[in-house]
């Protein structure tokens, strides 16, 4: 099958924690509003000095130590991001030349908004799979700085995002499932930001609560179909952590109870394409995820796109 193993995680956060009331203060909101609507509590913003590569660095540092994995033996490094700290280099070299990695590794970021993640994972396997590598192992990254592109005077923006990194280290096991399955529907209104003529962060609640009930249900069903699975097999079901009102939606489409899908959005709101290696990381580090689980990813979001894998624990 030559699917992924998980060999260790790690995850970085900055270090101003920002509550709901903390927004209150300001804005026309509350906690409970906030907390109602989407299920988050607090998130966390870079200060001063903090950025996507320290908090990528910090989370890679983790994962490779996690994975009892030695710099010198990283053969790919993928950063998954939408708001690295300059537009070149990318912030996977950033972190190359941090880490110390070898200057054979192949280094490169993909922008895939909050599925950005779980595209970096495909495409770690298929370069692993190719052969050319100059090491067996991927660091795989999702990182970001979201608040360099928040209007903190829009209410409908500002208090779902924070920043935060996640990281982790894979390499190919050929006893382990592998399905991937990804879609696209090119929309530039719905969720867009970062541009000249639109600085901040714009979305349309409603039309993304919409699209992703509507796809990842589906997306869901379609890698388990890829892989001869169902539902029952599998240990852990992580998705991108928006919105816990879309997460109990997807479980309802899917006839699941809502506690089989992992929840932090609580903690620290929407991270994008660094949601779910989070998750990961935590689960880990909590005991939840245990060697020889089976995982099945989701993610969804800007582009529009959407997207899920399927990997050992």
């Amino acid at each position: 099958m030559n699917g992924l193993q998980l060999l260790g995680t790690g995850r970085c956060l900055p270090s101003r924690r920002v509550t709901n009331e903390d927004f209150a203060r300001t804005l026309d909101t509350s906690d409970a509003w906030i907390t109602e609507r989407t299920g988050i509590r607090q998130r966390y913003f870079c200060a001063e000095g903090e950025t996507a590569v320290s908090l990528a660095v910090g989370a890679a540092r983790q994962a490779l130590e996690d994975a009892d994995v030695q710099p010198g033996q990283v053969g790919l490094c993928i950063a998954a991001t939408f708001t690295a700290d300059r537009r070149t280099p990318a912030l996977a070299c950033e972190v190359q030349a941090a880490l110390g990695l070898p200057q054979t590794t192949l280094c490169l970021d993909i922008n895939a908004a909050c599925t950005g993640f779980v595209a970096a994972l495909e495409t770690a396997r298929c370069l692993l799979l190719g052969g050319q590598l100059a090491g067996p192992y991927a660091l795989v990254l999702g990182a970001e700085k979201i608040s360099s592109l928040l209007d903190f005077s829009d209410r409908s923006t500002c208090v779902l995002f924070g920043d935060g990194a996640g990281a982790a280290v894979v390499r190919l096991d050929p006893q382990a499932p592998w399905a991937a399955v990804f879609g696209t529907r090119g929309d530039g209104q719905v969720l867009h930001g970062g541009g000249p003529e639109d600085p901040y962060l714009a979305m349309d609640g409603r039309a993304v609560f919409r699209f992703a009930v509507e796809t990842v249900p589906v997306c869901i069903r379609a890698v388990l179909d890829k892989a001869g699975l169902t539902l029952d097999a599998v240990d852990h079901l992580v998705l991108h952590q928006a919105n816990s009102r879309i997460i109990h939606s997807i479980a309802k489409k899917l006839e699941q109870a809502p506690a089989r899908f992992y929840e932090n959005m609580q903690r620290y709101g929407n991270t994008s394409a660094a949601s779910i290696p989070i998750a990961l990381d935590e689960m880990r580090r909590a005991g939840q995820l245990c060697p020889g689980q089976t995982v099945l990813c989701a993610g969804f979001g800007a582009g529009l796109t959407w997207g899920g894998v399927l990997l050992r624990a």
